[in-house]
């Protein structure tokens, strides 16, 4: 396909909006596309209750071309806050309902093609959760990885609110959705890029630099360590690790597009909530350093 440079549109995302805090929500308040082709990739952790998640995407889906969503881990807990008490595929479900509801594109929809500046690329959102099999060092099972994890008190509140009904398991049920994910991705014409979208890394590189790397069991799975080669990928967008940065692997950018919790942005350098510019490709210093390497590491773990 031939790559097409006109139009004033972006493709542009953001992570871990987490509007539970109120100065997270007065950030999405005051978040407006820049111009009317906009779209945004909303890459999980919106929120903990139906009833934020919501609001969150009504909002933003009221402003942009287009909206693209992924559950983060949050959006899957049964929280003791939320009225909605569904577990597992049922919530899951419920909330890709209400995204249909609101014209919002989910996991479970037909990938979209960006035909604007940068384009055209598919944009598939993903939904593959984890299966512990980015363990910390020395661990070779889940249950050792999880013994040193409770030793050390770095445990994801997952362990305690994210179920996987009916899948025996929260590894099951990412096996399953790895393997129909990359069914579909499969399906995509040779000749078309793609920017993959998921709430967690497709590769553990990006945890390399979490202050606490026993966390990254709760990040993302080896069974996707070559998507990023195997379908085209011109960029991955991910969230989750609160390390907003861009990263290179394989030639690939990945970008870490996060907001993270009131008290983690608040030390940043950078305006809290920019929305992060996909496509047409930016470039800046905070590309060139973290292609060197550089970036901080999580000091909260939930």
């Amino acid at each position: 396909m031939t790559s097409r440079a006109g139009g004033s549109g972006q493709l542009l995302a953001i992570s871990d909006l987490h509007v539970g805090y109120p100065e997270n929500r007065a950030l999405v308040e005051g978040m407006h596309p820049g111009t009317d082709e906009d779209w945004l990739l909303v890459a999980g952790d919106v929120a903990e209750t139906v009833s934020a998640i919501r609001w969150t995407l009504e909002t933003l889906a009221g402003r942009f071309r287009k909206v693209v969503w992924v559950p983060g881990n949050h959006e899957l807990w049964t929280h003791p806050d939320d009225e909605v008490t569904l577990r597992g595929v049922e919530r899951y479900e419920h909330l890709v309902a209400l995204c249909r509801d609101l014209g919002v594109t989910t996991p479970e929809d037909p990938y979209p093609v960006w035909e604007g500046p940068g384009g055209p690329v598919a944009v598939a959102p993903l939904f593959l959760l984890y299966d512990y099999s980015f363990l910390p060092p020395g661990c070779t099972t889940k249950e050792e990885g999880l013994e040193y994890a409770y030793g050390t008190g770095i445990v994801c509140n997952d362990e305690h609110l994210l179920h996987p009904d009916p899948y025996p398991s929260r590894e099951a049920w990412c096996r399953a959705r790895v393997e129909a994910t990359a069914r579909r991705l499969a399906e995509l014409p040779d000749d078309l890029p793609t920017v993959l979208v998921n709430h967690y890394p497709l590769d553990r590189h990006p945890t390399e630099v979490l202050w606490y790397p026993e966390f990254a069991m709760w990040c993302g799975t080896a069974l996707t360590a070559d998507w990023h080669r195997r379908f085209r990928v011109e960029t991955m967008v991910y969230g989750h690790l609160h390390i907003p940065r861009t990263t290179w692997h394989d030639g690939v950018r990945f970008e870490e597009v996060s907001v993270g919790y009131p008290r983690e942005w608040r030390e940043r350098p950078d305006p809290p909530g920019r929305l992060r510019r996909i496509l047409p490709k930016e470039v800046g210093p905070r590309d060139r350093g973290a292609a060197a390497g550089h970036g901080g590491g999580r000091g909260d773990v939930r």
